[in-house]
């Protein structure tokens, strides 16, 4: 029986879950889908400058786990933005919190 999965807190749900490249129309573009918490990783880490125990904690997440997410948050990031591809922000197992603990 599989362990089950924690819940990844979240502070806040983006107002802008798609980009897309200027001057493509959408049934031509390929799309990358970045997790809720691939999205959080990001942020913290990358847009607040946090390290990465205290961003795992604030997620309630390993940091083994939170630098996967990281990792893979980036890689679809650069993957959208180096190919072109539109970027779409959705889903993940996530609870949006809004204290600062």
């Amino acid at each position: 029986m599989p362990r089950p999965r924690v819940f990844r807190r979240i502070r806040c749900v983006p107002e802008v879950t798609y980009f897309k490249p200027a001057g493509v129309r959408m049934r031509e573009l390929q799309e990358v889908v970045l997790g809720y918490d691939e999205f959080e990783a990001v942020r913290l880490k990358d847009l607040l400058g946090l390290d990465q125990q205290t961003a795992a904690k604030k997620m309630g997440v390993s940091q083994p786990t939170f630098h996967r997410l990281l990792t893979s948050g980036r890689k679809k990031l650069a993957d959208a933005i180096v190919n072109g591809k539109a970027l779409r922000i959705e889903g993940g197992h996530v609870k949006i919190v809004r204290s600062n603990s």
